[in-house]
């Protein structure tokens, strides 16, 4: 993918899959634990965002992470590009537990922030502020345009990490996404030696304002997409 990470990132690296390993059994963060599944199926998958963002963008641009989780992808990019203005959004607290004790033992800057994205997207600190708004396996594209494009500046981009045949899901996203002030840019297939299934990362531009009203309160956009 055209990186190059140096000594001290991988140890970083070595130091989050010990920190999964040991936190995994208190807070349920992966099935997938063994070192080389965790390299591939979560490191270089996360990575992977990077592809959907111009280069002068990793050194200085702000993203977002919603539905955190175990950190996935917000972490393994902000250890790959550590200029990069990282927040992660997770609604469970043990998950942000988490979250705050890899910033301390990684040593990196990373703004950890514990609600629903349908409540936090409507502060003004977090509203349309990001250039970057990445989600990994947190819904169907139309719920995750409502969760994500309130997050995203004008003329900043939403990445989708998906899997499998998305044209379908996409498609039937096209009103909900153009309701929330986006637009489909690309389906962008991810071809990288060492992930298994079909992926693409799926890249939505913000064209106009969110409207106020979205999102919605919380569970209503998973319950009743657009």
């Amino acid at each position: 993918m055209g990186m190059s990470l140096s000594l001290v990132q991988l140890e970083q690296f070595s130091r989050y899959y010990r920190a999964v390993v040991g936190w995994n059994a208190r807070v349920n963060l992966t099935s997938v634990t063994q070192w080389g599944e965790v390299q591939t199926t979560h490191f270089l998958d996360s990575l992977t965002v990077c592809l959907g963002m111009p280069s002068g963008g990793l050194g200085s641009g702000r993203l977002v992470d919603v539905g955190s989780g175990a950190g996935l992808p917000g972490v393994p990019l902000k250890i790959a590009f550590p200029s990069l203005d990282t927040t992660l959004i997770e609604s469970t607290g043990k998950k942000t537990a988490f979250l705050r004790h890899l910033r301390e033992i990684l040593h990196v800057d990373l703004d950890v922030r514990t609600g629903r994205a349908e409540t936090l997207a409507h502060d003004p600190e977090l509203r349309e502020r990001f250039d970057f708004v990445a989600s990994r396996a947190v819904g169907s594209m139309s719920v995750l345009a409502e969760l994500c494009l309130p997050f995203c500046r004008l003329g900043g981009t939403v990445i989708a990490q998906k899997k499998g045949d998305v044209k379908e899901e996409v498609e039937s996203a096209e009103g909900a996404i153009d309701a929330l002030g986006g637009r489909l840019k690309e389906v962008m297939d991810v071809s990288v030696s060492g992930l298994r299934d079909s992926r693409s990362l799926v890249l939505l531009e913000k064209v106009s304002p969110t409207p106020a009203s979205y999102p919605r309160r919380p569970g209503v956009p998973a319950k009743r997409p657009l």
